[in-house]
């Protein structure tokens, strides 16, 4: 099996499972897990730019939030 035609696969197997990883993605459990995720990139940005820029940290992070999970 060469690479094509794992990459052939993997498109399907997407196409296939769309709803199903749509479901995943926006359910309370992902809701969750990305905002410990988020909450833990936005803490480290901040840390590491002494907070100089915590503004668009925050924006971005709210924006981000917005895309995955159910709130």
């Amino acid at each position: 099996m060469g690479i094509e035609d794992l990459g052939k696969k993997a498109g399907d197997f997407a196409r296939e499972n769309a709803d199903k990883a749509n479901e995943a993605l926006h359910s309370e459990q992902a809701e969750g897990i990305s905002d410990r995720i988020l909450d833990g990139a936005a803490d480290l940005a901040n840390k590491v730019t002494g907070g100089k820029f915590a503004d668009r940290v925050e924006e971005t992070r709210a924006n981000l939030d917005k895309q995955v999970g159910n709130e």
